[in-house]
């Protein structure tokens, strides 16, 4: 996670919130220790699975510890404790792509399957959590917005890959997942795209179609013809989402130019 300005906590207050993210961190990656190994038994899932998990976080906490100077408050807070449960349950799933759950046909392999279907409907329902903790802590930021961002962003893309592995849409339901990653690097030869966007339900909205349709197409008894579909229309959503806000960026450009 990638934050940019100058730190805004300082030295003593910076100590005092590693502290707690550090303590933070740590339950979180113990937790997902365990979950990992249970589901690494449960679906006979080789020692590399582990491994992957303990990688996607590590490098996921990584990102988020050095994001901290960027953090105003002196507590890491209840919203980002659940965002990093999210980040943690996000390295599970992660850590599938290349395994072989799940794999085509979903439905020789229904339990296992369904168990990933509830662990991605947990960590999408987690996303409803954070923002209203945050919001009743009094803890609000845009650290945590930016972490939310990056992970809501993250467990799209993972979901897209295993949509994919599952064999219940091609390859291009990716650009699902990568679009995102393509317009903030559009945004390096282009900086207009990278001005403010005002808050936007529409997005909001769009962001949970995309999320709500990609964990159903990874159902048991959802046929490849009918997720195919799901995807499709959920990748043009998003698309028009992505086509009006450049369209807004576009018509700011002027404005942007001038100051």
């Amino acid at each position: 996670m990638k934050t940019t300005g100058a730190p805004l906590a300082s030295a003593p207050g910076l100590a005092g919130l590693r502290r707690d993210a550090a303590r933070d961190l740590a339950v979180v990656a113990a937790l997902v220790g365990v979950l990992a190994s249970a589901l690494g038994a449960a679906g006979d899932l080789g020692l590399d699975y582990m491994a992957k998990t303990w990688l996607v976080y590590g490098l996921g906490a990584w990102l988020v510890w050095r994001a901290l100077a960027h953090h105003p408050h002196p507590r890491f807070g209840p919203a980002n404790r659940v965002t990093l449960v999210r980040l943690g349950s996000m390295a599970l799933l992660a850590a599938l792509v290349g395994e072989a759950l799940p794999r085509p046909p979903l439905t020789s392999m229904a339990p296992a399957a369904w168990w990933l279907v509830v662990i991605a409907t947990a960590t999408a329902l987690l996303d409803a959590v954070d923002g209203a903790l945050a919001r009743r802590s009094g803890l609000a930021s845009a650290f945590g917005a930016r972490f939310d961002m990056e992970t809501d962003a993250a467990f799209t893309l993972v979901l897209c890959a295993l949509v994919l592995q599952a064999g219940q849409a091609g390859p291009w339901v990716l650009a699902s997942g990568l679009m995102r990653y393509a317009f903030v690097a559009a945004s390096k030869p282009w900086p207009w795209l990278a001005g403010a966007l005002p808050p936007s339900k529409r997005r909001q909205t769009v962001c949970v179609v995309q999320i709500t349709a990609l964990i159903i197409c990874l159902g048991p008894i959802v046929p490849p013809w009918l997720a195919a579909s799901l995807a499709a229309f959920s990748l043009a959503l998003l698309s028009l989402s992505f086509a009006v806000d450049i369209r807004t960026l576009a018509r700011q450009r002027p404005t942007l130019t001038e100051t």
